[in-house]
C-alpha cells in the first residue's frame, strides 16, 4: 500500500474548491463561452477552476508534475516520478447545456500508473475518491464495480453525442445503453456500480480518463485501450 493519505486529503479539498467556482457559474449562467476547436468548448468556469486546482495542488506538492487540459503543457512533467493529471471541468458541453453530469477530475500518476483519483460532481455533490490500496468510495460509502457476466444484462453508459450520431445503433438489443454525461463521470459511475461498463468510439486525452481509471481499478474493474492493454499515463503524446 502506498501512503497517499495527504495527497487524497489535498485533492479532495481542491476538488471542492473548484466545484464552488463551477457551481457559481452554473447557477448564474454568467460565463463566457469560447472554443478550442470543433466540438471543444471552453468557458470562464473551466479556466478559473483550473487556476484554483493548480494553486492548491502544486502549493502542497511543488515537486510533482502537472498536466491539465486548460494549462499549456510543460515537458518537464515527463521527468517527474509523480504527476497530477487534471480536467477542471470534464463535460463542458453538459455544463453549458444545463445538464448536471459534469465533474472535476483529479488523478495522480506514479511512473505512468494512476494511483489516486478524485472525481467530483459539484451539482449532485457526489465525491468519488480512491487510491491504490486504500479502496474506492462515494462519499463515505465503499463502492465496487458490478459482477454482471451476461452481455444482454449489461448496462453500458454512453456519450449522448455518440448516441446522437448513431454510433450505438449497432448495439441495439444487445446491451442496455444509458446516456450519461462526461467520460470522467461515466467512469466514476462504473466504479460505483451505477453501470456495468462504458466505452467510447472516439479518442480521449489522459485528463479525460486518468481519475476514472484510478477509481475503476481500485473498485475492482479494469480500464484498457482499444487493444485490451492497460493504459499508461504521463506520455509525451497525451
Amino acid at each position: 500500500m502506498i501512503d497517499l493519505s495527504r495527497e487524497l486529503r489535498v485533492a479532495r479539498s481542491a476538488a471542492i474548491a473548484a466545484g464552488k467556482i463551477i457551481s457559481r457559474y452554473y447557477k448564474s449562467r454568467d460565463f463566457k463561452l469560447g472554443s478550442k476547436g470543433k466540438n471543444n468548448p471552453v468557458t470562464t468556469a473551466d479556466l478559473e477552476a483550473d487556476r484554483a486546482l493548480r494553486e492548491i495542488l502544486l502549493e502542497a506538492f511543488p515537486d510533482y508534475g502537472w498536466l491539465s487540459e486548460e494549462t499549456a503543457d510543460d515537458a518537464r512533467r515527463l521527468g517527474k516520478h509523480r504527476v497530477w493529471i487534471v480536467d477542471p471541468l470534464d463535460g463542458t458541453k453538459e455544463f453549458v447545456n444545463g445538464i448536471p453530469e459534469f465533474c472535476i477530475a483529479i488523478a495522480l500518476a506514479e511512473d505512468g500508473i494512476p494511483v489516486l483519483g478524485v472525481t467530483y460532481n459539484p451539482i449532485k455533490r457526489e465525491t468519488f475518491w480512491g487510491a491504490r490500496g486504500h479502496g474506492c468510495f462515494l462519499g463515505k460509502r465503499r463502492i465496487h464495480t458490478t459482477r454482471t457476466r451476461k452481455l444482454e444484462r449489461a448496462v453500458v453508459l454512453a456519450s449522448r453525442s455518440e448516441i446522437a450520431r448513431g454510433e450505438w445503433k449497432v448495439l441495439e438489443g444487445t446491451v442496455v445503453v444509458n446516456p450519461t454525461g462526461s467520460v470522467a463521470y461515466k467512469l466514476a459511475c462504473v466504479a460505483a456500480g451505477m453501470g456495468d461498463a462504458t466505452f467510447t468510439r472516439s479518442p480521449k486525452s489522459e485528463w479525460d480518463i486518468a481519475s476514472g481509471t484510478a477509481l475503476v481499478v481500485e473498485a475492482g474493474g479494469r480500464v484498457t485501450d482499444i487493444d485490451g492493454n492497460d493504459v499508461r499515463f504521463n506520455q509525451r503524446n497525451v
